[in-house]
């Protein structure tokens, strides 16, 4: 009688659990991206300026293809929040879902980035000498300790850079220097310290990397 009464008393606490965890609002799974969506959503609001590929063709507008989601994402809700200024970037992403973003960053990540090129070789030169190895005399920490050697970035913190705009680099540094851009302690502090020739450099050498 004892084992039958255990067995039933075991077989109810089986049935109610799954309704205690559903009660007490345990986390569902995280919906994957939806990459259909995210190409729609793109095509209709981004394209216009980034590429239909995210591959943009104005030298002012940045490379999206490739870059990692996380980074993306973040951007996307700077941007409606206000934190990162940008008049027509902030009237886009104000009508983005948490959703849409992240649709719309997975999709860009995974097309492929079309390389650029460097156009200045003595420019060059001197970028790449800062991207690898800083300039110790005034604290300026080498860019590829973040940005990887080859400019892919760090998925989870850092954007890759490979293949950017020359022009977009540029702005975005002197935005970061000049005050423009505050959405990265980090990016300002190194910024402050870089003048225009350099800032240049770092920026059309960058444009080469693959």
């Amino acid at each position: 009688m004892k084992l039958l009464a255990s067995s039933l008393l075991a077989a109810l606490l089986a049935a109610i659990a799954p309704l205690s965890l559903a009660a007490t609002g345990a986390p569902k799974p995280a919906a994957k991206p939806d990459l259909v969506a995210g190409e729609a959503r793109f095509t209709a609001a981004c394209a216009a300026c980034h590429g239909a590929d995210g591959n943009s063709g104005s030298p002012v507008n940045p490379k999206l293809a490739q870059q990692h989601p996380e980074y993306l994402v973040k951007q996307l809700r700077e941007y409606k929040s206000g934190v990162r200024k940008n008049a027509i970037m902030q009237g886009m992403a104000a009508g983005l879902s948490d959703e849409d973003m992240k649709n719309i960053a997975f999709w860009l990540a995974s097309k492929q980035s079309k390389p650029g090129f460097a156009k200045d070789k003595e420019l060059v030169a001197l970028g790449e000498r800062i991207y690898r190895g800083g300039i110790a005399d005034r604290q300026i920490a080498a860019c590829a300790g973040c940005h990887n050697p080859t400019g892919a970035g760090n998925p989870a913190q850092y954007p890759r850079l490979a293949g950017q705009h020359a022009d977009y680099t540029q702005a975005q540094l002197s935005a970061y220097r000049d005050g423009g851009r505050q959405n990265s302690v980090q990016m300002t502090q190194v910024a402050a310290k870089l003048n225009d020739r350099e800032i240049r450099a770092l920026a059309d050498y960058i444009a080469g990397l693959r």
